[in-house]
């Protein structure tokens, strides 16, 4: 006998006061079952699921929950008025017998239940009202973008809980690493319709593209049918319009149902473009330390950056990223060692807490009121990358309407904030791009737009993130800071960096294991031919690289071979052509590097 649903919608129509959010939309959310709602910024997402939890009344339809059944939703903001730690929110309503609960999802997730509320970070409050929900084990989990604001450490904790967990979900994430892992099935909103398919978001984008495949095929032939039929109307023989009133009719509504068509919203227009060229060699540092507190940054730290190297900050919260990355730009002095900064730098910079941002400005004052893209005089345009622009057409190109333009920034959602900054930073010629939690709250497209912006750059990009697949589709070199000063340069992605880092880990553990046990002093791992310590991690690593290499260069052999390609989706084509050139010189330079370090370990 099939259970009842533990989540029921039915015939949800919604309005703000202006165009539908959903009409006459239904769901059903099954036992057990693992969810990716997905959807541009601006879709609804975050209100249909607010709508699931209850807490937005729609203005027709019902929602029905199972009997016995609770519904816990995380917040993005949670209102914690009269709380005054973290811990007294996350257990509240919760027995005092089983308050412990939150201690362990605390410890998992990485924040401090003794935290006072008031001088807790977003981020911190955030992981509380996730701890709360978890903490409470309802039947059916809503959790609307909960990686936010965690590091890479409490993400695989909490993808290791949700796996293991027999709780029914709906995730809402931009980290694509994330939804694949544990999904299963996949609610898509395009235009106000709900579409559900039953594989997990792994399959999406090809199910995305072929529905939209379909949808202009089949506008297409409408538009070619109106065209026939218009065409009559107009040369055909009076006499017989008049015996053909219903056809007239059919045409009338063949173009209202043409017209009733809602399109596609379009993608951001993003654009970066940089400034005067800065010298080959972009940043150094020599035996940098920094200390807080006694608490060490990193100690005796080397790293040299040269002009177009796309780098990669991972590590705890609370580590020492951004400290570190503004001690390379000189914004914060080392303890010892030196920063040696190259020629012609023009830095810009996407802060994660958004603090660029007034929330009562109106988005049109944010722009014209910024010191660099200000145009003397003009108070309805802005300076972008040194042309003048009107304010308007430039929010537009970020897929901001004009209702938009002048509503305050508060009523933006997590995504339209970052596209406004975005359009903030783009909008400046820089050579140096500080990147600190982009992928916070930004669509899947955005991401794809973004990703293939930061390819085409020919400037340096210092990136911070814990988005897994975004590090590997960006990251040239990876630094990894664990801790008590220790910061190890990588080469490639997150994936790379895993790698090489298991590969030192096994052979530390091995010469461990092989090392006599009646002797406590350490005994120096012999050299392997003449190569250094880095150099044999390096030809250790260098096989998955370059077998990853070979497998996108098959995709994109396989995608390139398609001969209607070129013609359906030129800028598709033309992507793939330039990304197999890179990845085959890429692998023609790993074999190289390969062979050069095997006739170095054997001579």
């Amino acid at each position: 006998m099939a259970r009842a649903p533990l989540l029921q919608l039915s015939g949800i129509s919604l309005t703000f006061g202006g165009d539908p959010v959903f009409d006459d939309l239904s769901l059903n959310v099954q036992p057990g079952d693992r969810v990716a709602l997905v959807g541009r910024n601006g879709s609804g997402k975050s209100t249909l699921m607010k709508v699931m939890a209850g807490l937005v009344e729609p203005d027709r339809g019902a929602r029905a929950v199972a009997p016995g059944v609770t519904v816990g939703y995380m917040e993005q903001d949670p209102e914690m008025a009269g709380f005054a730690t973290l811990g007294d929110f996350a257990t509240s309503g919760l027995p005092a017998e089983e308050a412990y609960r939150v201690d362990i999802v605390a410890e998992g997730l990485r924040f401090d239940p003794a935290r006072d509320v008031n001088v807790a970070s977003g981020g911190e409050r955030r992981r509380a009202a996730l701890a709360k929900l978890m903490a409470e084990a309802p039947e059916l989990m809503l959790l609307d973008e909960p990686t936010n604001h965690l590091d890479i450490a409490a993400i695989a904790w909490l993808e290791a809980e949700l796996k293991e967990t027999r709780t029914g979900f709906v995730i809402i994430s931009h980290d694509r690493a994330f939804l694949r892992e544990l999904t299963r099935a996949t609610l898509w909103i395009d235009r106000g319709a709900v579409r559900r398919q039953e594989t997990g978001f792994d399959g999406f984008e090809a199910w995305r593209d072929k529905v939209w495949e379909d949808e202009d095929l089949a506008r297409h032939k409408l538009d070619r049918k109106i065209k026939s039929e218009g065409r009559w109307a107009v040369e055909g023989i009076s006499a017989r319009r008049k015996r053909n009133q219903g056809r007239v009719r059919a045409l009338a509504d063949l173009r209202a149902e043409r017209a009733a068509q809602i399109r596609r919203q379009g993608t951001a227009a993003l654009a970066l473009e940089g400034g005067q060229i800065s010298g080959k060699r972009v940043m150094e540092a020599v035996g940098l330390g920094k200390a807080y507190d006694g608490r060490p940054i990193v100690s005796n730290f080397n790293l040299t950056v040269q002009r177009g190297d796309r780098i990669a900050f991972v590590g705890p919260n609370g580590v020492g990223k951004t400290t570190l990355i503004k001690m390379l730009l000189g914004e914060v002095q080392p303890d010892s060692g030196q920063i040696k900064t190259g020629t012609n730098l023009s830095v810009a910079v996407l802060d994660q807490s958004r603090a660029a941002l007034d929330p009562e400005m109106s988005l049109w004052d944010s722009l014209t009121g910024d010191p660099e893209m200000r145009v003397s005089g003009k108070a309805d345009q802005v300076m972008v990358r040194g042309e003048p622009r009107h304010v308007m057409g430039y929010l537009k190109d970020f897929l901001f309407d004009e209702a938009q333009a002048r509503a305050p920034v508060r009523s933006l959602s997590g995504g339209e904030k970052a596209r406004l900054l975005l359009a903030r930073i783009m909008a400046r010629e820089s050579n140096v791009l500080v990147l600190d939690e982009p992928t916070n709250d930004l669509d899947i497209e955005t991401l794809d737009l973004l990703q293939d912006l930061l390819g085409e750059y020919e400037g340096t990009v210092l990136l911070v993130s814990h988005d897994r697949d975004f590090l590997d589709r960006v990251a040239t070199t990876t630094i990894a800071m664990e801790g008590d000063g220790r910061a190890t340069v990588y080469a490639g992605g997150w994936s790379d960096y895993r790698n090489q880092r298991g590969s030192i880990e096994m052979e530390v553990a091995a010469a461990a294991s092989l090392a006599p046990k009646d002797k406590p002093r350490e005994t120096a791992a012999p050299k392997r031919g003449g190569l250094s310590f880095t150099e044999r991690h390096r030809l250790d690593a260098l096989p998955g690289v370059i077998a990853t290499l070979e497998a996108e260069i098959a995709k994109l052999t396989t995608l390139l071979s398609d001969p209607a390609l070129f013609t359906r989706e030129p800028a598709k084509f033309a992507k793939a052509s330039a990304a197999l050139t890179e990845r085959q010189g890429a692998l023609a330079a790993a074999e190289e590097e390969w062979l050069a370090l095997e006739d170095k370990a054997a001579g």
